[in-house]
């Protein structure tokens, strides 16, 4: 999970997921969409998060074609974020009931 997080911590890895979550897309795509980068750091961008197993890639040819896989952002989301989310939402509820036995 550690590597997870790392991965998702730099604002630019994040702008990657985002452009793969319609589909996947070849390196050079990713490389034409952001121009401010280089070839070299947008791979080193998707080396951590492949390490991180959020991109997997698929080589066809000469091409290499870059799959995001939400599926460690669903487990982080259901061992941090859904237990702490259900809980504040119980809390509110109650609150809402005892405002309104209240009035």
């Amino acid at each position: 999970m550690e590597r997870v997080f790392k991965a998702l911590a730099a604002p630019t890895r994040r702008a990657l997921m985002d452009a793969l979550k319609d589909g996947p897309l070849t390196t050079g795509e990713l490389c034409r969409r952001f121009p401010e980068l280089d070839r070299c750091t947008v791979m080193q961008h998707l080396k951590v998060l492949e390490a991180a197993d959020l991109v997997v890639p698929q080589r066809k040819g000469r091409e290499r074609w870059n799959h995001l896989n939400a599926l460690p952002i669903r487990h982080i989301h259901d061992r941090w974020i859904g237990p702490h989310a259900a809980r504040a939402a119980g809390l509110l509820m109650r609150l809402e009931t005892d405002l309104g036995s209240a009035e």
